[in-house]
């Protein structure tokens, strides 16, 4: 390993909506990436297609797509052994796997087996995989010096501060995120391994489709300052300038992406 070697991602959850795009902004500044998702068996041709389109004749020596369920421990270490296999090194880890509740139901009425899927792919699943990656960048710092610059981020939420009744243990887990970022945070700061999370509003993904028109009404009437639905890339571009070393103060930080939603108004 050399200072010279290309740098190593890894995004959870990344096979589609803002985790592609941040695998597809990185991998445009020069990273290899590593795609991990639960369910999806294969990436759709589309998203192989621009994968060769920035790699051009190396595309295959340059992505990893790893298969596994970030909240079994099991299925961690697999993760981590396959980056360890193909690129033996990680430069970022992107936190980005999450899932919504199957069904929205009222807080009286949701269930524990609800709660506990929620939270051990939002919180637990991105906790103990950042232990594993946050251990394995220690070591490649104490080897490399100053020729390896680390950092970790984490996918929040507005959610981890505005109540939805209806969706709770999801507001509970990006909640959980944003302490997770500054524990973290603290602890690595000796090792010069910042720590982020960035905070999305309202995104046009897979996850928000269901409540489009809802939403649609909402920001025209003034929910954000900014009067549009926020994009994947609003929120990839965020991550890139975190890797660019544009915060070389910062750690701990939590970037608002978010039309300015978290504006208090009167």
């Amino acid at each position: 390993m050399n200072k010279d070697e290309k740098r190593v991602v890894c995004v959870t959850g990344s096979s589609h909506g803002i985790g592609e795009s941040i695998v597809l902004e990185l991998a445009k500044i020069g990273f290899s990436v590593v795609i991990n998702e639960e369910t999806a068996t294969k990436l759709p041709k589309e998203y192989i297609k621009n994968l060769t389109d920035i790699y051009e004749n190396d595309v295959d020596n340059q992505y990893l797509y790893v298969r596994a369920d970030i909240s079994k421990k099991e299925d961690r270490q697999v993760l981590i052994n396959k980056i360890k296999d193909k690129f033996n090194r990680i430069d970022v880890l992107v936190n980005n796997a999450g899932v919504a509740p199957k069904e929205r139901k009222d807080i009286l009425d949701a269930s524990e087996e609800s709660f506990d899927w929620v939270l051990s792919i939002n919180l637990k699943g991105s906790y103990f995989l950042t232990q594993l990656i946050a251990n394995w960048m220690i070591t490649l710092r104490m080897k490399l010096k100053d020729d390896y610059q680390p950092y970790i981020i984490n996918t929040s939420s507005i959610s981890s501060y505005t109540s939805s009744p209806n969706r709770g243990e999801y507001c509970i887990s990006k909640a959980g995120v944003d302490m997770m970022t500054k524990l973290y945070a603290d602890r690595l700061a000796e090792y010069n391994i910042p720590v982020f999370a960035i905070s999305p509003g309202i995104i046009d993904t897979p996850m928000t489709q269901a409540v489009h028109e809802k939403y649609d009404k909402l920001i025209e009437e003034g929910l954000t300052p900014i009067k549009r639905w926020g994009k994947p890339i609003d929120v990839a571009k965020s991550v890139v300038a975190i890797v660019s070393g544009f915060f070389p103060f910062s750690t701990g930080s939590i970037l608002d992406v978010d039309g300015g939603f978290h504006l208090r108004r009167l």
